[in-house]
């Protein structure tokens, strides 16, 4: 994998490299041009959950979105990898109450909210976590909506063969123009389908969904729609103090940022026509934003650094800094990209 992958990030202590995270990176137009690259790009890699928001498309295209009155909010949580905050569940609850239905169809699992104030919360007020605390359970909600909207019992949704998985499984196939099928299939945390592609696939999937290149009037007018939910209510896509939501809360439309599990993250930037990917060979979140705010930096231009407050966030999110448990400062983590 060394011979493969480039020099990402690095971690420092005492004025000394102490750790080094190997990975790839891309940044490609939406003609699938690329433009810079880092790595073996080629290489397939799982999304995971960076293409949440390309799975949301269908719910939005269809105008399922629309019959059931689904909110901005909504919609910015079925793109979301949230961190089980109260309202993240409310609006989960909220969507499936749209179809009549509840928490019981969701089957992505349970686990405790990844923010752990939540879950302090919950387990302070002696209540346990249900699948409206799962990560995914804003995607999960838009697969019910979706199904019962067009009349397709939502039961084993999760599975490749459902019509409804299957629909929006050809969604990711057509914006990223690479095969999904049994051969580069595998299963993600919440139980989905996660389809290995190659990373300047992933990346050319994320400058067609800003610059709507190659896509019909109907899916981009979709697209746009998501990325405007998003942009307006960025709590919803990850929560307090996640990367995602400090980036598009300064950005709006003008940056989508998704991080995916194992060191996966995308970036669309709509006004320029461009679409950024990474993957971290050891699956370190760290390393994907230190190195994915350094290409912003690099690759925004005057769209993402109009004024000092948009350079100062993605410097400091390029270069972050590393604490003891006493709060002294002991290192850092920068973006070792060769820009």
């Amino acid at each position: 994998m060394a011979a493969q992958s480039g020099l990402l990030a690095e971690v420092t202590r005492g004025g000394r490299v102490e750790s080094h995270h190997l990975g790839r990176a891309v940044v490609v137009d939406a003609d699938g041009g690329v433009v810079w690259s880092c790595g073996d790009v080629d290489a397939a890699v799982f999304p995971r959950s960076t293409v949440k928001s390309l799975l949301a498309i269908e719910l939005v295209e269809s105008g399922a979105a629309d019959r059931l009155g689904l909110s901005n909010d909504a919609l910015a949580l079925a793109c979301a990898s949230h961190g089980g905050e109260k309202a993240h569940a409310e609006m989960a609850a909220t969507m499936l109450a749209s179809v009549g239905r509840d928490v019981g169809s969701l089957e992505c699992g349970t686990h405790w909210p990844t923010y752990e104030p939540a879950g302090r919360a919950l387990a302070a007020a002696h209540q346990n976590a249900c699948p409206l605390h799962n990560n995914c359970s804003g995607k999960h909600a838009g697969m019910v909506c979706l199904s019962c909207d067009q009349g397709v019992d939502p039961t084993g949704y999760i599975d490749p063969s459902h019509e409804i998985q299957r629909r929006v499984t050809d969604v990711l196939a057509a914006m990223m123009d690479t095969p999904h099928d049994d051969s580069n299939r595998g299963m993600d945390g919440c139980s989905m389908p996660t389809y290995a592609v190659p990373l300047k696939a992933l990346a050319k999937g994320f400058a067609r969904f800003g610059a709507g290149t190659g896509l019909s009037e109907g899916r981009f007018r979709a697209a746009t729609r998501l990325r405007e939910a998003v942009a307006a209510n960025p709590f919803m896509v990850a929560g307090t103090g996640r990367y995602d939501t400090k980036i598009m809360d300064r950005f709006g439309t003008r940056a989508f940022v998704k991080m995916g599990a194992e060191g996966v993250m995308i970036a669309s930037l709509p006004e320029l026509g461009l679409g950024l990917a990474i993957k971290t060979d050891d699956g370190a979140n760290r390393a994907a934003e230190v190195a994915m705010s350094a290409l912003l930096r690099r690759f925004g231009g005057e769209t993402l650094c109009a004024d000092v407050a948009d350079r100062d966030i993605l410097d400091t999110t390029s270069v972050q800094t590393l604490r003891n448990w006493n709060g002294f400062t002991v290192g850092e983590i920068r973006s070792a990209l060769p820009l």
